[in-house]
């Protein structure tokens, strides 16, 4: 690895990481439906969260739990959100469906037997833009495991003219964090209506969440 490369890999995560902290503590924000979650933790399960590449930047902040294991790409890029997680205690699987795809499946696999959750942007890493991908459908079928969407919205940010047209919220927004409700797999229904479940649930909590803004007067950038 280059100097330049090692340089990047020590400040970049860092200087990331207390952007978050402090975009975190500058935004009015919701969460809802995390009972629901608390409610599966509370039976002795945990889950997988789908949530779309777009909405990742301040996803940590979201989440109510201790132990989640997060699918991140192997790339240049991925290595530098990797590292940035460190900084929340959170942990990493590195893979996607374009490199180490098999690989990361059967480490998700096997953690799906630990008590973690499994946390994956169905999406990426490089679209199409909000378009559900098999892996999260596979490892729920694989695991038994439920599925739970997981949305975030804000009401002033940045689009990036990226692929997923990557979302930066604005200091002083408001945002909302919404979980739907538990997806399991059922036998019977198959593959493809299991999929149309899901993607129905993830357009469902994201309206969710943007109406809940909404209400407040504002609406999702």
């Amino acid at each position: 690895m280059k100097i330049g490369d090692r340089l990047l890999l020590k400040i970049v995560p860092l200087i990331a990481s207390l952007v978050m902290r402090l975009l975190n503590l500058s935004i009015k924000k919701d969460i809802i439906g995390v009972d629901q979650l608390r409610s599966v933790w509370e039976c002795g399960e945990h889950v997988i969260i789908p949530f779309w590449h777009d909405q990742l930047f301040l996803l940590v902040f979201g989440y109510p739990g201790k132990h989640a294991k997060l699918l991140i790409s192997s790339s240049k890029d991925g290595e530098l959100l990797a590292q940035t997680m460190k900084y929340f205690d959170q942990d990493t699987v590195r893979g996607s469906s374009s490199r180490g795809g098999r690989a990361a499946f059967k480490k998700m696999l096997d953690l799906c037997q630990e008590k973690v959750d499994i946390v994956l942007t169905p999406d990426g890493p490089r679209g199409p833009r909000h378009e559900l991908k098999d892996g999260v459908i596979q490892l729920a079928r694989m695991s038994g495991r439920p599925v739970m969407p997981m949305a975030f919205v804000c009401s002033r940010g940045h689009r990036f003219k990226s692929w997923d047209r990557f979302l930066f919220p604005y200091p002083f927004a408001r945002g909302v964090y919404s979980f739907g409700a538990p997806i399991y797999f059922d036998q019977q229904e198959g593959v493809d209506m299991f999929r149309k479940r899901i993607i129905n649930a993830m357009q469902d909590n994201q309206q969710r969440a943007e109406a809940l803004l909404e209400s407040y007067g504002v609406s999702a950038i």
